[in-house]
């Protein structure tokens, strides 16, 4: 799909559909249509109350004599006051899903205020918007645009060249965003671990991203126990993937690891099978990972970044992981495994221990970790933890930055003492009360001194159902949050 500024009038735009963006509360209507045939129908449907400008609402006008676009559709923006990128991708999302149903030569939308950052959102939801979920469907449900027009009335040559950069950052971000949905939409038997870390090889080398692939020997030859005890059930070996990308020089990276259970049974601790229908996407924590650093390499930001993608099953075989066993994990820690579905702390122990040798400036991990982080928050919020105050409020910052939302949650040094095993250095698991935090401090145990915080995706990751901004299926959450991280890191 082309994305393109047209800096034209708005009566004078040739397109299938012009996309016009209404304030919630504004009375009069956008300024840039009132001088058009198209403001007396605007006034006219706000006195009536047809239109409301609330986010994602959505009122097609049709048969606008005076107009060269064939069509128009009003998209609510939400309040003036809270408008910014976080709901400019959500509106993008909501009309492109609505157009993309068939197939559309130009779709033109009016730019709503003259800001970079609102431009690259609302390209990279436009983006997002015409890529379904329905990888397997034999007819395609949506269609992606031929060209995207984001119209922009009166503007300074200047002024055009920073709106031209912002799309391109949007388009690569979109792009990002959907890499990572079509990872975690992919068939379990599709995505095996070699297959997912050869996806990501090929993903990555294409942005310029430098690739390390281990195979289960070299796996083994570097002790991390916790991925070969979860492997242990899986007919199929795990994989363990290493990108580099280095963007300023000789500084030392911000380390990214994400979760890569390709699919996850719960091991002998069996989930139940409504639990395991989405189960494909337990290493949406990895898809994240890979997709931000690729985009990070195209947009060619000035940032030094490692990724470590700890890629396996967690199946029911014969050689699968007993309870009461022990693993000894990379770092020498030994843990007494009381639960097999408590198992992405087990992989991400090995890959936060081997990031940690490595000295880089921060971690950072992402996995789909606890379901009682999404009893705590719902299904729209990440978990927050962290040991760096400094690091976690500027990803709560970058975070507000994309219009994605997490919580930081405690992790006081008690929380430790519901690890304790009788047996071993500690357990995989903490008991009934707060899980998500025991699970986090479980993970702090193998960073050593380095700032580390750590996102707990299992409600963002996944949508059950659809809403006008989102798809059923696969989210690609927190690729948006990470390059806005990237950026204020420069």
């Amino acid at each position: 799909m082309i994305i393109k500024s047209v800096v034209q009038p708005l009566a004078e735009v040739e397109a299938d559909w012009l996309v016009l963006g209404l304030f919630e509360g504004d009375a009069e209507g956008p300024a840039v249509a009132r001088e058009t045939p198209l403001g007396p129908v605007v006034e006219r449907l706000l006195a009536t109350k047809d239109l409301s400008g609330g986010l994602g609402d959505m009122t097609p006008v049709l048969g606008m004599a005076g107009l060269k676009a064939g069509a128009v559709l009003v998209v609510g923006l939400g309040g003036r006051g809270t408008f910014g990128p976080g709901p400019a991708f959500d509106a993008g999302v909501a009309l492109a899903r609505r157009l993309s149903g068939k197939p559309r030569d130009t779709v033109a939308i009016v730019l709503p205020e003259a800001a970079a950052s609102v431009a690259s959102a609302l390209a990279a939801g436009a983006l997002v918007g015409t890529r379904g979920p329905r990888l397997r469907k034999t007819e395609a449900s949506r269609q992606p645009f031929g060209t995207l027009g984001v119209v922009i009335p009166e503007l300074s040559d200047g002024d055009r060249g920073s709106i031209d950069e912002a799309l391109e950052r949007g388009l690569i971000i979109g792009e990002a965003v959907n890499l990572a949905r079509d990872l975690a939409n992919t068939p379990p038997a599709e995505k095996t671990p070699i297959a997912l870390a050869l996806r990501a090889e090929a993903a990555a080398r294409a942005a310029g991203v430098e690739v390390t692939v281990w195979d289960e020997p070299r796996i083994r030859q570097e002790r991390f126990g916790g991925l070969l005890g979860v492997a242990a059930g899986s007919d199929e070996p795990p994989a363990f993937v290493i990108l580099e990308y280095q963007g300023a020089g000789d500084t030392p990276p911000l380390a990214l690891v994400g979760k890569g259970v390709t699919f996850d049974s719960g091991g002998l601790s069996l989930k139940p099978s409504a639990s395991m229908e989405d189960m494909k996407s337990d290493m949406t924590g990895a898809a994240v990972v890979l997709a931000a650093i690729q985009a990070a390499a195209r947009l060619k930001l000035p940032v030094n970044l490692v990724g470590y993608l700890a890629i396996t099953e967690n199946m029911t075989g014969g050689r699968a992981l007993k309870l009461g066993d022990v693993l000894t994990m990379r770092n020498g820690k030994t843990v007494e495994v009381l639960n097999t579905d408590a198992e992405g702390r087990l992989i991400l122990a090995d890959a936060l221990s081997y990031a940690a040798e490595r000295k880089p400036a921060r971690i950072l991990d992402f996995a789909t970790l606890t379901g009682a982080c999404i009893v705590a928050l719902g299904t729209r919020v990440a978990g927050l933890f962290g040991n760096d105050d400094a690091f976690c409020a500027e990803i709560l910052a970058a975070c507000r930055e994309s219009g994605e939302r997490a919580w930081r949650l405690p992790l006081d040094d008690d929380y430790k003492d519901l690890l304790k095993s009788t047996v071993a250095d500690l357990k995989n698991v903490g008991g009934k009360w707060a899980g998500a935090i025991t699970a986090a401090k479980f993970l702090e145990q193998f960073v050593g001194a380095v700032p580390w915080a750590h996102l707990d995706i299992a409600g963002p990751s996944w949508a059950d159902s659809e809403s006008s901004a989102r798809d059923a299926g696969g989210t690609g959450c927190f690729v948006r949050t990470l390059i806005a991280l990237f950026e204020a890191l420069k």
